[in-house]
């Protein structure tokens, strides 16, 4: 039986989506105490080929299918599916990510898994939808971002389109998802029903550019690239320093600006008609944005970090991975936690957003490899003994696997 703490202890979800969205949405739930059962498909989750890998083992994996059950299905079988189907009637959610019309062709479209379990909530996941003309196009984070004019904002002016180095479309998506089963949670608690939770990549991704939505609608102008510089926001940029690095300095309010200009030794340009008020900066970012870089310019970049700290301006240097793991305020937030591992010893992964008083989340324990759970997981959920499970191996219905050995002990100066 499941011990998950946590303010979603009780709710049991089986995911089985696959690569980002969908397990980055089961990874949400189960830091929060809800009972995952990842299936992964013979081969494994495509996520396990993945970014960086240590002895043949995906970090990656190890870090977002921390705290789940880890079960291997083959879905092409008819068993296989018997088995997720038999499993869905005993969850509160299940997370799939597959392409329009793949569990209907399986035979597990939501009439049919809602059938015995009227209250189940399925969060789909997809790359436009389950309904509209693009329903059936595949698509990918990067596809949906690229879709949703998001992509088209990102870098530079003078450059093609770019793009952030993490599958951050994914990843909000998965945000939806999550928060979309959470409120479908909530009504089926007055309803006692469940339903459909239909998150797409494009639509997440479009959200993210609000502003330009009304902004188009009404006056027709169509966003661009503005490098660093968020435009109707100033000062609002990215500016140099005089060791060679940048600051990101953010002061658009009228009294943030105030203390700007007074630790730039400039307080007269709050009180110029040009740069008194938001609007009036940011009709004039031409002009102040070069002044603001020449006073970053002459001095470095930790004089001014502590110079504008102490002024009460947002402002910071441009962190990299290295800078997260030196930073104090990273291991006091339990934003970096290290976690032991069988073969790894032990890695240190995210810690959990958000941060609740009562019920906080927590990291458990890591991934490990595909099926490890599969025989624990078919016992306790749907009873099966040892035969059972036996004779669904042999049809290759799944695979049972053993969690990975613990690594060899070192000896400190061998």
């Amino acid at each position: 039986m499941t011990t998950q703490k946590g303010p979603l202890k009780g709710l049991r979800v089986l995911e089985i989506g696959s690569s980002v969205a969908g397990p980055f949405c089961g990874r949400v739930l189960a830091d929060f105490g809800a009972e995952v059962i990842k299936v992964e498909p013979p081969e494994g989750d495509a996520v396990r080929t993945m970014n960086k890998r240590v002895g043949g083992r995906s970090l990656y994996a190890a870090s977002i299918f921390r705290n789940k059950r880890l079960i291997s299905v083959d879905l092409r079988a008819e068993a296989g599916r018997d088995v997720v189907r038999r499993l869905a009637a005993r969850s509160d959610i299940v997370v799939e990510n597959f392409r329009p019309g793949t569990l209907e062709k399986w035979g597990m479209g939501y009439d049919v898994l809602s059938r015995d379990n009227p209250g189940l909530v399925l969060v789909r996941i997809s790359g436009f939808g389950q309904t509209g003309p693009y329903r059936d196009r595949a698509g990918y984070g990067v596809i949906g971002e690229a879709m949703s004019g998001l992509r088209h904002l990102t870098g530079d002016p003078d450059r093609p389109p770019g793009r952030i180095n993490t599958s951050l479309t994914d990843e909000v998506t998965g945000l939806y998802a999550a928060l979309g089963a959470m409120m479908a949670i909530v009504s089926r608690n007055t309803t006692g029903r469940g339903q459909v939770v239909d998150a797409t990549l494009y639509e997440s991704a479009f959200s993210l550019i609000e502003p330009h939505v009304a902004a188009y609608a009404k006056l027709g102008i169509v966003a661009e690239r503005a490098g660093s510089r968020l435009p109707d926001s100033t000062p609002n940029n990215l500016y140099p320093t005089g060791c060679g690095r940048h600051i990101h300095i953010t002061a658009m309010a009228d009294g943030v600006f105030a203390r700007l200009a007074a630790a730039m030794g400039r307080p007269e340009l709050a009180d110029d008609p040009r740069y008194r008020t938001a609007i009036a900066r940011s009709a004039n970012e031409d002009t102040l944005d070069p002044m603001i870089a020449a006073w970053t310019a002459s001095h470095d970049l930790d004089v001014l970090e502590a110079a504008l700290q102490g002024a009460g301006v947002p402002a910071s240097r441009i962190f990299d991975i290295a800078d997260i793991f030196r930073d104090p305020h990273y291991r006091a937030r339990d934003m970096l936690v290290d976690m032991p591992d069988p073969e790894l010893g032990s890695l240190t992964v995210m810690g959990v957003v958000p941060k609740l008083s009562g019920t906080p989340g927590a990291v458990r324990h890591l991934g490990g490899v595909p099926g490890q759970d599969t025989q624990a997981v078919l016992a306790e959920v749907l009873g099966l003994d040892a035969a059972a499970v036996d004779a669904l191996t042999e049809q290759k219905a799944v695979i049972c696997a053993a969690p990975p050995a613990p690594a060899p002990a070192t000896v400190q100066g061998a």
